[in-house]
């Protein structure tokens, strides 16, 4: 019977209790979280417009000045050389940072916090002063994440308040980033922490809030892409989000692919060589097409009016894509989620030139392009909530908001069909592959909280029923506003939150073990 004794239930229920009954006190930490979130996601966001804006200042120069391009690749090798070395000495700071955080709240992972935030903020914002083709919202996310991570260190009590903080810091990052505290909400309960409690939404909702003030001080109010002018799409015009569904479909899917691929052709490469690499193929980029450099919003204001003609825009989302894969193949600091919003941009704004053929006024190109947006994220991501919700407070409109989710849940089936992992969830299975061990949490002990979902295979059975792994304690269950001290004869229903403690296994073992049993995996 893995049932703790009444002694030590008495304890857990105590803790259980602490954390239902002080909701605000739970909020207020959120708020701290967030702050601390956002101030270190406003620095590095204006580190990461200075790098951009430096880059095109730069190539612009060298394209006048040829001479002295030899001089910048001495500098291209001597930064590789660093960017190499940082991620060499911190390799949880490697690639987009969502799949660490994801694996620290899921799977335990170890990670240090202070590490990171240096290797982040340097590797990353040395890259776009190259003009390195990644985003700033991965970077964002994990930042915010070590931010509430050492929050935590400094008040929390318990391992469950302290998954709280570091989720709260992760919507904060998201939130500050985008200046979309919605979407910072809702993509920590679907994509990092993939469960819905009470308490993580109050956390995540306060700190991602309180993020957004910070930003919106900083930077003032107006949209992170505001788009001049975005038409509500008529009723007749939805038969075109068929096409534009699958299409943006399949550049998310070619995208994972690419990405993946380039990444594994880099590991075959020595570790020294491979940001250098990529600085070195920015060079071109910068000085033929400067477009493509940085994330790429300057890519999805020009695929808004789509002015440039169809064979101009074929070339930015060739390359785009290209660029993308080699610079986030490298391993160098950075995202992916607006780089791929800016190809999604690209195509929709492509299908639209074409259907102006049959008939489209220019005007609605603008609502492909959003569409586009969601809907590659979508495909690539897979977090559908998200990416429609965070293409609406992007563009600063929801006067769009039935077809992007349309488009998006069209290049979701488009992208099951072709039986594709989720990009952040084949990125952390590297990651886990590849370290080991070495980045395993072997701490013995401590609570997780673990949701049972409808038709998991524990769902509507007694505790005694299950057939637990060794070492592991039932010790709580939360349902609703109720906290439960559990016996064998206690039925577990869905949506129940079951706490469980560890005592021989490990907690990558434990929360591996039990989501698996509480999941549905059908």
């Amino acid at each position: 019977m893995k049932v703790v004794e009444t002694k030590s239930n008495s304890k857990v229920h105590k803790i259980l209790s602490s954390l239902n009954e002080n909701k605000w006190r739970v909020a207020l930490k959120g708020i701290l979280s967030g702050l601390i979130a956002g101030l270190l996601v406003v620095l590095y966001r204006m580190g990461i417009e200075y790098g951009t804006d430096t880059a095109l200042n730069i190539y612009a120069f060298l394209k006048s000045h040829p001479i002295m391009i030899l001089p910048w690749m001495l500098l291209i090798a001597a930064a590789g050389l660093f960017i190499a070395w940082l991620i060499k000495f911190e390799p949880m700071a490697t690639g987009s940072g969502i799949p660490q955080v994801e694996g620290q709240l899921i799977y335990g992972l170890r990670i240090k916090w202070f590490p990171v935030l240096i290797v982040r903020f340097l590797a990353g914002i040395l890259s776009s002063i190259f003009g390195l083709s990644l985003g700033r919202e991965g970077p964002s996310i994990q930042i915010g994440a070590s931010g509430g991570q050492a929050l935590a260190k400094k008040i929390s009590k318990n391992k469950l308040e302290e998954n709280y903080l570091i989720t709260g810091g992760a919507a904060a990052g998201l939130s500050a980033a985008f200046n979309a505290p919605l979407s910072g909400i809702v993509f920590a309960l679907e994509e990092v922490h993939r469960s819905f409690s009470g308490l993580i939404l109050i956390t995540a909702t306060t700190a991602a809030l309180t993020a957004d003030v910070v930003s919106k001080y900083f930077f003032g109010l107006k949209p992170v892409l505001s788009f001049t002018a975005t038409p509500q799409l008529p009723g007749h015009l939805y038969i075109w989000l068929l096409p534009l569904g699958i299409i943006s479909g399949f550049i998310g899917v070619l995208m994972n692919r690419a990405l993946l691929g380039f990444q594994t052709a880099y590991n075959k490469l020595p570790w020294f060589i491979r940001p250098g690499i990529a600085l070195l193929i920015a060079l071109p980029c910068g000085l033929f097409l400067p477009q493509v450099l940085g994330g790429g919003s300057n890519l999805i204001k020009l695929a808004e009016t789509a002015k440039s003609g169809i064979s101009v825009l074929l070339v930015y989302l060739g390359v785009k894509i290209l660029f993308t894969c080699i610079s986030f193949g490298s391993g160098t600091p950075g995202g992916i989620f607006l780089p791929m919003l800016s190809v999604g941009a690209l195509s929709g704004s492509l299908l639209g030139l074409v259907a102006m053929n049959f008939g489209l006024d220019a005007s609605y190109i603008a609502d492909f392009a959003v569409c586009g947006m969601a809907g590659a994220l979508t495909s690539s991501v897979k977090a559908p909530v998200t990416s429609i919700l965070l293409t609406a407070e992007m563009t600063g409109s929801l006067v769009h908001l039935l077809p992007v989710a349309a488009c998006s849940f069209i290049a979701l089936f488009v992208s099951d069909i072709l039986k594709v992992t989720p990009i952040y969830e084949e990125l952390l299975k590297r990651i886990i592959e590849k370290n080991g061990e070495a980045i395993k949490n072997d701490k013995l002990g401590g609570l997780i909280e673990i949701p049972v979902e409808f038709g998991s295979s524990v769902s509507g059975k007694c505790i005694s029923e299950v057939e637990w792994p060794e070492g592991v304690l039932i010790v709580g269950i939360h349902r609703g506003d109720s906290d439960i001290v559990p016996n064998g004869s206690t039925q577990i229903n869905p949506g129940d939150y079951l706490i469980v403690m560890s005592s021989e296994c490990t907690y990558n073992d434990i929360s591996t073990t039990m989501r698996n049993l509480c999941h549905n995996n059908s």
